[in-house]
């Protein structure tokens, strides 16, 4: 190994296949379900997809995501959906997709990730081969959002009281 070819660094744990890529996992807290977070993340959506590999979407809300990605020339036959039942499903296909070789972004919707969630993932961004963002859902609107559906459920149920 004393012949270098190009400017390759000589340690072995500084080669890079993609040094303009960067690599982990970002986290993104969100008020709009992931809407106005996406849409930032677009025209590097629309660059990486390019390249071939996949673009992951985890867990997507139903927000026009379609139609944001494909007006922002994101190649649509290199995105690949995967819906999980729960949270440890969604943090599953994350660590998967973010070091399994084949993809150069992973992002998923999740509600508020605790300190283990958080440090499985930094544990997972260590053996990173794309590029990874977790939009996290704000706490705060969910429980007004329960708050306001409970208060809805509780009107109904007269509406379904029962006959003797």
């Amino acid at each position: 190994m004393s012949n270098l070819i190009g400017t390759s660094p000589r340690h072995p744990g500084l080669w890079h296949q993609d040094a303009k890529l960067a690599k982990g996992v970002s986290r993104m807290a969100s008020h709009t379900q992931g809407m106005q977070e996406l849409q930032s993340l677009t025209p590097e959506l629309a660059r990486l997809s390019q390249q071939g590999q996949w673009i992951v979407l985890i867990s997507p809300p139903n927000i026009g995501y379609k139609q944001m990605l494909a007006q922002a020339g994101v190649r649509m036959d290199r995105i690949l959906l995967v819906h999980a039942k729960d949270e440890v499903e969604t943090l599953w296909a994350m660590e998967k997709a973010l070091t399994s070789g084949t993809s150069s972004a992973v992002i998923c919707w999740s509600p508020m990730l605790d300190n283990r969630d958080n440090r499985r993932l930094e544990l997972a961004a260590k053996n990173a081969t794309a590029l990874g963002v977790v939009i996290e859902s704000d706490s705060q609107q969910i429980l007004s959002q329960l708050d306001s559906s409970a208060t809805v459920h509780a009107d109904q149920g007269s509406l379904f009281s029962c006959f003797h």
